[in-house]
Formats: C-alpha cells, sequence, structure tokens
C-alpha cells in the first residue's frame, strides 16, 4: 500500500485508506483533508508531486484546483452580501455601468453567482485571459444568449471575472486580494488566487490522463467534477507561469487540502472558524438557497445551484477539472477536500465522491 503522510482520528481510517488505494491505482499524488467543528479529523497526502515520480508530494504541495475556486469567489461575494456591501437582487450594472450594454441592465448579482446570466462562453485566446481589463469588457460588451435567470449554463472559465469585477468595483480590490486580506490572511490558509512567484517551487503541476500528453484539453461536458464544460483549456496552459500569476477566480486558484477545507469550513460553521468571525449563519444560509433546479444547457446534465455553489441534497460545493473537488454539509458541521494534479478522463473519474463516502463513513461514529 502506498505510503501515507499526515494524521487522522481512527473513525476516519478509510479516508487515507481510500487515498492510498487510488495511489497504488497509478495516481501520481494527492492530499485529503476533512474537516468536522473547523477542526481537521483527517489531514493527510501521498504520492509525488511530479510526474516523473523524484519529487515526493510534502505537507505544504500545492496544486491548481480549477473550479474548486469558485467556492472561494463565491465566498468573497458572500461576506459583501453579508456586510450589505453587495445586494443579490441589484443589477449588475448598479455596480459596473458598462455592464448594462447588448440588454444586460437586468442581470442581476444573483444571476452571476448561479451560472443563469446567459454568457457561459468565453470566445477569446487563453492569452486573453491574463488581461483583466480586456477580459472584463469583453465580457461586459456581449449579449446573453438566453433571458438571465431564466435557465442554467455553466459559466466554466466566465464566472470568476463577473463575479470578481462586481468584487473590484464594490471593494476597490481584485478578488485576489480580497480573499488574501479578508479570508484566508486571517484564517491562516495557505491558498491563492494569483500565485506569487516565491511558491512556484511547492506546485505540483497537473498530469494528463494515461495516454494523454500536455496538449489534453478540458472538452467533455457532462461531469461537474470533471469538465471546465469545452473551453479549450489545454494542461500546458494550466502548467505555465502566466496561468499562476493571472487572476482567473473561477480556475487558477492554488492551495492543498488543508487549505481548501479550512476556507469552507466558514459555511459549515455557522461562519466562524478558529475564533474568526467571516458571516453571520443568515450569510452562510444563503450559500444553500437555490436559485435554479434543471438541467444545465453547457453540461448537459440535471443541477441544482445555489449563490455560488452546486446544491447536492442537504450538503453544497463543487469539483474542478482532474478531480479536485471540495463538499460541505453544514447539517454535520463538516467539510471535505480532495486535491490531485493527476488526471483521469472525467466519464471514469470518482475519485472525490469515493473520498467523500469514505468521510461520511467516519461521521456515522462521531455524536450527532
Amino acid at each position: 500500500m502506498a505510503d501515507i503522510q499526515g494524521s487522522y482520528d481512527n473513525l476516519f481510517l478509510a479516508v487515507p485508506n481510500a487515498l492510498a488505494a487510488m495511489l497504488d491505482a497509478g495516481d501520481a499524488g494527492g492530499s485529503v483533508a476533512v474537516f468536522v467543528d473547523g477542526e481537521p479529523v483527517v489531514d493527510v497526502w501521498g504520492g509525488y508531486a511530479d510526474a516523473a515520480r523524484t519529487v515526493p508530494w510534502e505537507r505544504d504541495t500545492i496544486v491548481n484546483v480549477w473550479s474548486v475556486t469558485k467556492t472561494m469567489t463565491a465566498l468573497c461575494a458572500l461576506v459583501l452580501i453579508d456586510r450589505g456591501e453587495l445586494d443579490p437582487d441589484a443589477p449588475v450594472a448598479r455596480y459596473w455601468p458598462e455592464f448594462a450594454a447588448a440588454g444586460k441592465d437586468k442581470v442581476l448579482v444573483r444571476h452571476l453567482l448561479s451560472h443563469t446570466a446567459g454568457l457561459p462562453d468565453w470566445d477569446g485566446s487563453v492569452e486573453d485571459l491574463y488581461d483583466w481589463p480586456a477580459a472584463t469588457a469583453r465580457l461586459a460588451a456581449r449579449a446573453p444568449r438566453w433571458e438571465p435567470g431564466t435557465a442554467a449554463g455553466y459559466h466554466s472559465l466566465t464566472q470568476g471575472f463577473l463575479v470578481g469585477e462586481v468584487v473590484r468595483r464594490v471593494t476597490g480590490r481584485s478578488v485576489g486580494e480580497f480573499l488574501a486580506e479578508e479570508v484566508t490572511g486571517p484564517l491562516g490558509a495557505d491558498f491563492h488566487i494569483g500565485l506569487p512567484a516565491e511558491h512556484d517551487h511547492r506546485v505540483a503541476p497537473a498530469i494528463p490522463p494515461a495516454g494523454r500528453d500536455e496538449d489534453y484539453a478540458s472538452s467533455a461536458p457532462g461531469n461537474p467534477a470533471g469538465s471546465e464544460a469545452g473551453n479549450g483549456m489545454r494542461v500546458r496552459d494550466g502548467n505555465s507561469p502566466a496561468w499562476r500569476r493571472a487572476q482567473i477566480p473561477a480556475a487558477s486558484g492554488y492551495g492543498n487540502a488543508r487549505s481548501v477545507a479550512l476556507v469552507q469550513s466558514v459555511l459549515a460553521c455557522g461562519g466562524e472558524v478558529n475564533g474568526v468571525r467571516l458571516l453571520s449563519r443568515a450569510g452562510c444560509d444563503r450559500a444553500r438557497e437555490e436559485q435554479f433546479d434543471g438541467d444545465d444547457r453547457v453540461l448537459g446534465m440535471p443541477t441544482r445551484w445555489g449563490l455560488g455553489y452546486g446544491l447536492f441534497g442537504s450538503a453544497c460545493g463543487w469539483g474542478g477539472w482532474g478531480g479536485s473537488l471540495v463538499m460541505i454539509e453544514p447539517d454535520r458541521r463538516l467539510v471535505v477536500a480532495y486535491v490531485t494534479h493527476q488526471m483521469r478522463e472525467p466519464a471514469e473519474d470518482t475519485r472525490g465522491m469515493e473520498i467523500v463516502t469514505a468521510a461520511y463513513e467516519g461521521l456515522q461514529g462521531l455524536p450527532s
């Protein structure tokens, strides 16, 4: 069995065993964290940080978690809503006047968060993603594909710019700056949108699925935990220094399972973790207010959206291209996070849910 580092409560032995099984099955590396009441009951990692399997995965190894980043951006918006600085029922144009162009004057802030704004497509190049003013101006000029609020279509790359520009207009700070100063900094969480070069040595680059090379692209809708919904992102793009430096708040967040679970424990624990309060309880509940329930026009599958989070029964969360995932269960004050750089084909990738299932097994042994 693969060597697993870190610590865990024996009730949750199934979780490190699940990670070990994935490494034994051929994965290069990964990390898993399970937090209950804002405290880690599992914090483990294993394998290697490089495709050649010469560099061990360390406690502070970080990876691009792709669309798990959306949960971080959503949390920033929820903090502003809770403070009364952002109104989810307001037109986006109240904060971003240029956005009213091309018939978007009635698009609401909540439409951006719930993928119902009708702006799912990125028609620029990958390089255009690195120019924030140009990217947001491109989206402000576009007409929606459907009447906003009437349908959902996964905004795989565009959602981060849309929500992020509203955050910037309200606060005068980028999403990455706001996250660092108002969320991850106070919590002591090692998560970054816009990664400084000083952290490059800790990054485990993405590894394409077996039989694929770095031109492997995100073109497989139908699996929310394994698709960037056909926007043509390649592994080599995500592994570039330009991608790491850029703030692409839907897809370029870097962290490990511990940092993801710590931040999202804010939602699981009524807004306060380790004495740091970021949200009221009502502010937390907003994440699970259903905005849409039906077939997603982009993913081609049924989805339920809250304010920035996918809804799954009483839980909320989301996954990213390549397999990383976070699941939040406020009713049990539980967060499960799995991050990896080892991609699998989306249709075959069940790793995140295997980790979640293993965590729920351990949860049964805890007092309700």
